[in-house]
């Protein structure tokens, strides 16, 4: 924009010196000419860099030079462009309400010339000035679009980033949950069958070499869990009904745990991907923590089915806890199972036992 309104400056000029001279004004009206386009020129590059102050400076400059300029060299299209210029140089300088007073300004150049001539170069330049005036505002609207629409991206970008590195985040998350839940509940089987293995090593070394080649079982089962973990984007779909798992689930530490029992209330049916993994997972560290705290004799898992909500149940008959507990892993099941608008509570008093409830939709 500065340098097409520095050329239409020149061009201005030129058109000027060529209307003068009939008039033998060429000299005085040049050498104003030549002011005045070199003030147009570095003083509206000054006035950009400095604030509104220097640009009402600039601009009452501008128009005392473009005044003198226009009544020595006459009433013409150069001299009239020249004003025109500093039509455009206040609205791009000014807010577009001072720019109205300038461009307002500038047809009473002709105050002083006979009638009718006056009205009608009065309305010919005041036309020039609001065609110009609309041409600038809208060049400096479209320059504001152009600078919004560069910001919008930048924090479309920025927002893009973000989003990508909370993906990230999350899927570590999910990850991490995945092996904490599966490995923690193979390993501790696992313990607890090679410990009932060392108990009857000397007795019955058949119970404990059964015992044993299940522990090497669970191990195997934990290292295709971690690596499926490990390697998966996202969950892959439960093949078995959910009921199906927990039967396989509560048999795993028969053989040297409590004594576990699978209930389904209500027809079953299938369940969204995530909210079965969840209730899995919830089942499996819940076994997990009875068998390595409770002390119980017995617990059951209760899965019931009720119209658009999926509840599950993991009781115990141990020893229980000093008031609701939230720890023992359970931590990540919650936070796994309110994502997915669910809820979970522990209720849990010393000597009756511990349940473990998740409720998610479904």
């Amino acid at each position: 924009m500065n340098r097409a309104l520095s050329a239409l400056a020149v061009a201005a000029l030129l058109v000027m010196l060529l209307e003068a001279a009939p008039s033998g004004s060429v000299m005085p009206a040049g050498a104003l000419g030549v002011v005045f386009v070199a003030w147009s020129v570095v003083g509206y590059r000054w006035a950009l860099s400095r604030g509104r102050a220097a640009a009402v400076a600039y601009l009452t400059v501008a128009l005392a030079l473009g005044f003198v300029v226009f009544n020595v060299a006459g009433a013409g299209v150069g001299s009239t462009l020249l004003l025109v210029v500093v039509v455009v140089q206040a609205v791009m300088l000014l807010s577009l309400g001072w720019a109205v007073v300038v461009a307002v300004l500038v047809p009473f150049v002709h105050v002083g010339m006979p009638m009718p001539d006056a009205v009608r170069q009065v309305v010919s330049t005041g036309l020039a000035c609001a065609f110009a005036f609309v041409l600038a505002a809208l060049h400096l609207r479209e320059q504001q679009a152009r600078s919004e629409l560069a910001d919008a991206n930048r924090r479309l970008r920025e927002l893009g980033e973000q989003a990508e590195e909370l993906a990230t985040m999350r899927e570590r998350t999910r990850v991490a949950r995945d092996i904490h839940d599966g490995l923690g509940h193979h390993l501790t089987v696992v313990g607890m069958q090679v410990q009932a293995a060392r108990a009857v090593l000397s007795s019955d070394p058949a119970r404990a070499d059964g015992l044993l080649s299940q522990a090497e079982d669970q191990a195997r089962r934990a290292l295709v869990s971690v690596r499926e973990s490990v390697a998966a984007l996202r969950e892959a779909r439960p093949e078995q009904w959910l009921s199906a798992q927990l039967e396989t689930l509560a048999a795993e530490g028969v053989s040297s745990g409590p004594s576990t029992s699978v209930e389904v209330r209500g027809r079953e049916r299938r369940l969204d991907d995530e909210v079965q993994v969840a209730l899995f997972r919830a089942a499996q560290e819940g076994l997990t923590n009875i068998r390595k705290h409770a002390n119980a004799h017995a617990a059951v898992i209760r899965l019931t089915y009720r119209p658009d909500v999926v509840s599950l149940e993991v009781r115990d008959d141990g020893r229980g806890l000093d008031g609701t507990a939230g720890g023992f892993g359970l931590v990540g099941i919650r936070e796994r199972v309110e994502d997915l608008g669910g809820s979970l509570s522990v209720e849990s008093a010393p000597g009756s036992g511990v349940a473990v409830r998740v409720e998610m939709p479904g």
